[in-house]
């Protein structure tokens, strides 16, 4: 079993530019030309494994002078390039275009445009090599894998892996080419004004099953296809700030690439991001299909699926699998277990409860009873392991520590080796309960509470509610740091506060587990420059030991946090102080996604506002990923204070959209059988289509 190791992965690009292409389980690295080049974490990537290192175009053995990318869409490119012209002669008269699409393995259209007065003739060669390596070995630097054989055969370059690994790649292209060990070759003239075209594909083999390689935009399982589908059955959005609806049309785009299938039920769910974790996930896949509720309530349903699928049934020290645990990541790779059935890892503490709090929250965006009530046995089972298991000392609190050393140090969202200390630098010691784990599992007994009630079952509802209140209490006397105005990030082994101020009690807004009396208090700390850089919320106080502004999860800002933060923040509006806030963290994080092309990245450097005017990159973060592409999504809905209830037929709505955002409107969003479209403009909304049964409160 691979064990994802904690902290950031190496970095991917070596300063030549990276071009990232996502479709559902297969993505590819790249430079700007199109090449993949050995020795890097380039490559084709299927099911969690290599299988391309080497994808390089050569014109009479020379790389050609790159000119332009072209990104239409996540799965899809087009590199333009030139051939050099000869020494002397000042304008190139060759033009090579490379149409590159991914789904089940590759396709790319190659065309040769001679733009002179003359025939040309060339070589056009294609380098291609495997490692077949573990996606983690790639992602951690360890190796590349144990290489590959050639052999040709039926007009098919074929690259095994070697060490019984049950991978392969067959390479087939147009135009005839000379096929040796290694490569594929053209000799071409290319008529004066015209132009010469190959098409090769690249098709992945597991175990003797072959990819199906479709590609052809009408065919159900393409890539243009899917996305087409996606975009036509969920929710339009659109503002009249060109800013905000360039990041929404991307949110979209980016979410459609990001879907998975399962083949079995037809159901989709949601991996967690490109390059790195293009997998089903507990924690990120579940915010992510929250997040986007109001785009497609069906990715939250295939989401709880796939995980009740999986949900721990008993008890493996190895792989940390608990009755009733929702797992953490499940993967593919040759590493893997099981190439085909793949390989779970469980070492998450906040997936469980996060399981529960999307189940209640699908009722209430209008998912039908009977697939709720499908799913209420793996919810019940999550919620025993909350009382049971995941409280292994027994003081009402949810804590971890890992079960051998293969395991995840930090089981929360901040997973790195380093990302629980005290505000003095040490590190907190086992079994940790953080803050916001503590606010999921408060929101997780009040959602199954809500589940309780719309099934009739009143006493369990109540004895839920009273269970979520004595926790809340409790919570907020042992969490409490008085001094900081602020929660403590977690409770160590010893229940002492780990006192390091942190993004971490956004969450607790989020979930509603903060009283009142606290609230402003924590608003206002929020609202620091030790924690608001400018930009979002750095993870870590400029102010603790640990602080780095590179660092992975001490001093970052990650797009899902801060918008999270403030969904919270919006929920507590009638505290003074929350709404500005809101306002402020919301235009600097809408700011730096418009630095980034629209495409919010897992996260950025944590570095002032006042020191550097645009945010700075953090080099191997993921892009697209998936709570970070989602995280606008959690803005408008919070904005729009827009809260369904679909067992009481009420919408509630309550706009408080910023200046710039203009006229937002959601066009066929789905509450049940109910379809209406909203539309809102800084304080005013405007609700067309809601059914006469349903009742509109607007605050």
């Amino acid at each position: 079993m691979t064990v994802l190791n904690a902290g950031p992965p190496t970095p991917i690009d070596g300063g030549t530019g990276l071009v990232t292409l996502v479709e559902a389980s297969t993505f590819c690295l790249s430079d700007q030309l199109g090449d993949i080049h050995p020795g890097t974490a380039h490559g084709l990537f299927y099911r969690d494994a290599r299988v391309l290192t080497r994808w390089e175009l050569r014109l009479d053995g020379q790389p050609p002078e790159q000119l332009s990318v072209v990104l239409r869409d996540p799965y899809r490119a087009r590199f333009v390039a030139r051939k050099p012209p000869p020494h002397g002669v000042a304008d190139a008269t060759v033009l090579v275009q490379r149409r590159r699409m991914i789904g089940e393995g590759m396709r790319e259209a190659i065309t040769v445009h001679n733009l002179g007065s003359e025939d040309t003739a060339m070589t056009v060669t294609l380098t291609a090599d495997a490692d077949f390596a573990d996606l983690f070995a790639v992602k951690e630097g360890r190796g590349h894998g144990h290489g590959c054989e050639y052999s040709v055969a039926e007009g098919a370059l074929r690259l095994t892996g070697r060490s019984g690994s049950g991978r392969e790649l067959a390479i087939t292209a147009d135009g005839e080419p000379e096929i040796q060990p290694g490569s594929l070759s053209w000799q071409i003239v290319v008529p004066a004004r015209g132009a010469w075209h190959t098409v090769v594909h690249c098709q992945p083999i597991v175990e003797h099953h072959a990819a199906p390689m479709k590609f052809d935009a009408t065919d159900e399982d393409s890539p243009a296809y899917k996305i087409r589908q996606w975009r036509a059955t969920t929710t339009a959005l659109t503002a009249s700030g060109s800013g905000l609806n360039t990041i929404l049309q991307r949110t979209e785009t980016d979410l459609g690439a990001l879907r998975l299938d399962d083949p079995e039920d037809g159901t989709a769910y949601v991996a967690a991001g490109a390059p790195w974790f293009m997998a089903l996930f507990g924690r990120d896949s579940l915010l992510t299909s929250w997040m986007a509720l109001l785009l497609d309530s069906a990715l939250a349903v295939g989401t709880l699926r796939q995980l009740a699928k999986l949900q721990g049934k008993e008890d493996d020290p190895v792989t940390e699998e608990e009755p009733g645990r929702i797992m953490h990541e499940r993967r593919y790779g040759p590493g893997s277990e099981r190439v085909l059935g793949g390989s779970v890892y469980y070492g998450s503490v906040d997936a469980t409860p996060l399981f529960v709090m999307l189940l209640a929250e699908c009722l209430r965006w209008g998912v039908e009873p009977g697939a709720i009530r499908e799913l209420l046995p793996a919810a019940d089972a999550a919620l025993t392991w909350i009382d049971t298991l995941g409280d292994g000392d027994g003081d009402g609190f949810v804590e971890y520590r890992r079960k051998t050393d293969r395991g995840l140090a930090n089981q929360g969202w901040k997973d790195s080796w380093d990302a629980v200390g005290f505000a003095d630098g040490q590190l907190a010691e086992p079994p940790i309960a953080l803050c916001e784990v503590q606010g999921y599992t408060y929101a997780a007994r009040l959602g199954r509470a809500d589940l309780a009630e719309a099934f009739g079952d009143h006493g369990a509802a109540a004895r839920l509610r009273e269970s979520a209140q004595e926790l809340r209490e409790r919570f907020d006397e042992a969490f409490w740091m008085a001094g900081e105005g602020c929660y403590a990030l977690a409770l160590d082994g010893r229940k002492r506060q780990v006192d390091a101020v942190s993004s971490n009690p956004g969450h607790c807004l989020w979930t509603g587990i903060v009283p009142d009396e606290r609230a402003a208090e924590l608003v206002e700390r929020l609202g620091g420059a030790d924690l608001n850089s400018g930009f979002g919320l750095r993870t870590l106080s400029s102010t603790a030991s640990r602080f780095n502004p590179m660092g992975y999860h001490n001093g970052s800002v990650w797009p899902h946090d801060t918008a999270i933060a403030i969904a919270g923040l919006l929920r507590y509006r009638h505290i003074p102080g929350a709404m500005q806030l809101a306002e402020r963290l919301a235009t600097g994080l809408l700011e730096a996604i418009l630095e980034y092309g629209a495409r919010p990245p897992e996260l950025f450097c944590g570095f002032a506002r006042t020191e550097f005017r645009s945010p700075v990159p953090y080099p191997t973060s993921c892009s697209p990923q998936a709570w970070a592409s989602a995280a606008p999504l959690l803005l408008m809905r919070s904005f729009l204070g827009l809260q369904p209830d679909a067992p009481s037929r009420t919408l509630t709505i309550a706009p408080r959209l910023p200046e710039r955002a203009g006229t937002v409107r959601l066009a066929d969003l789905r509450l049940g059988s109910a379809i209406i479209t909203i539309e809102a403009t800084g304080t005013s909304a405007k609700v067309i289509g809601l059914p006469d049964d349903w009742r509109l409160e607007e605050q």
